[in-house]
């Protein structure tokens, strides 16, 4: 797998975690990084020396900790750092506070990845021969497959830096929550903000896996956004 991006993330719904995980990992602080909102550790354990990624903590050298919530990565990437891991845990100090899988992933601002009340989000159709709600893109995704689209919505979640690209959740008051198909998601070049209201001009993908976990049923590659 090619450089990774933080799943981040906090990328939810759609999301499907496949990574390889451990329960926990214990070992000794022999470094502390400090980067993003996020603690960076190099500890020695029984098996070697590794990586491991928590949220921000105040963590001493020689200090000894336990990882739960493990997450491995491979090749993962830091922007922030200029440096990848070829191993790396994702995880949450214990007595901290546990992550849910996928939670603890380093994003491009700290609290980017959060999202906004879209309890009355409503936001009307784009305009053109390719414009889809989102519940038309999700739920029409084989018959859509690889062609482009125009979807309107509200930027309810937004990763940046991740694999290289920027991950943005839309929604626009279509479909259900029940089966997920109120919210699509969209990866750019493009920068935005949770609350924004954008259009995004991409193409359709299906069962898409870029490994480590990130695997979608239906998705918008290679997008523009515009306001």
């Amino acid at each position: 797998m090619k450089a990774l991006l933080a799943l981040c993330l906090f990328i939810a719904a759609p999301l499907v975690f496949a990574g390889e995980t451990a329960a926990t990992v214990k070992g000794v602080v022999l470094e502390t990084l400090n980067s993003g909102g996020y603690t960076y550790l190099r500890l020695k354990t029984k098996e070697g020396e590794t990586w491991a990624a928590v949220n921000r903590a105040q963590v001493a050298k020689g200090a000894e900790v336990t990882i739960e919530s493990a997450m491995v990565m491979e090749n993962f990437e830091s922007k922030s750092l200029k440096k990848t891991f070829p191993k790396i845990v994702f995880g949450a100090v214990a007595g901290a506070g546990k992550l849910a899988p996928g939670a603890g992933l380093p994003v491009g601002r700290t609290g980017a990845n959060k999202p906004v009340e879209v309890a009355d989000v409503a936001v009307p159709k784009a305009v053109g021969a390719n414009a889809r709600t989102v519940a038309e893109i999700v739920t029409r995704g084989a018959e859509l497959k690889d062609k482009p689209v125009q979807v309107r919505g509200k930027v309810v979640k937004y990763n940046s830096g991740i694999l290289g690209r920027n991950w943005v959740h839309l929604r626009d008051g279509s479909g259900s929550a029940a089966d997920g198909s109120n919210d699509v998601l969209v990866t750019t070049a493009s920068h935005a903000k949770p609350g924004d209201v954008v259009t995004a001009s991409g193409t359709v993908r299906i069962n898409k896996d870029f490994g480590a976990g990130y695997a979608y049923k239906v998705m918008i590659e290679e997008a523009s956004l515009q306001p």
